[in-house]
């Protein structure tokens, strides 16, 4: 498969930005690579629906400006709806955790939450800002119109706030675990395949 395909399914996947480096060190090809793949990726999107957005070193999919009016229309309809259930799951982590990564989120239920997060992020019910400890990543928490609709002035007042954060807690434990783990046969596997 080329690696402008590549590019567009992770990205894609990703559901928000990836930065131009992430993007060469996952493809195993240099930043000329990479930069060329973005090039032909833009190529290819144009006439169609989905654009590349880029900004700074990150890009990201989107959809084209032209077919704003669609996207807006759709968005009033989704917004009327009740949330589904994958929306109230992936809210109920939010809230509950009240700071938590996609990947955390992903873990925890078990499936891809990108667009149950854009979603939720629509409606105004979380925000999302960079992770101090990590840049590359984005950690979601509930937005003050959530707190001030569900009548409560901090997630602690939350029912069973200690009982359900902990399990929680215990969930993201063990996410932290596996990725440790993983690094650290990644790294193994590298410090043997350059000894060989």
């Amino acid at each position: 498969m080329n690696l402008e395909s590549q590019i567009e399914a992770i990205l894609f996947w990703k559901g928000e930005p990836f930065s131009r480096k992430k993007l060469g060190e996952v493809l195993k090809v240099g930043q000329i690579e990479i930069n060329e793949g973005i090039e032909k990726l833009k190529e290819n999107l144009k006439a169609r629906g989905i654009v590349l957005i880029e900004k700074d070193n990150d890009i990201t999919l989107g959809t084209a400006p032209e077919l704003s009016d669609l996207i807006k229309n759709l968005q009033k309809e989704e917004l009327s709806k009740d949330l589904s259930k994958a929306s109230l799951e992936t809210l109920s982590i939010v809230l509950y955790k009240n700071g938590v990564s996609r990947a955390e989120i992903d873990y925890i239920r078990g499936v891809n939450s990108s667009f149950t997060l854009r979603a939720l992020s629509v409606r105004g019910l979380i925000e999302k800002t960079l992770d101090e400890k990590d840049n590359r990543r984005y950690i979601y928490k509930p937005s003050f119109e959530l707190l001030s609709y569900m009548g409560v002035k901090s997630v602690e007042e939350l029912p069973d706030f200690s009982e359900v954060n902990n399990s929680i807690n215990v969930a993201a434990k063990s996410l932290e675990e596996e990725q440790k783990i993983a690094e650290q046969d990644s790294l193994e596997s590298n410090e043997n395949g350059s000894t060989n």
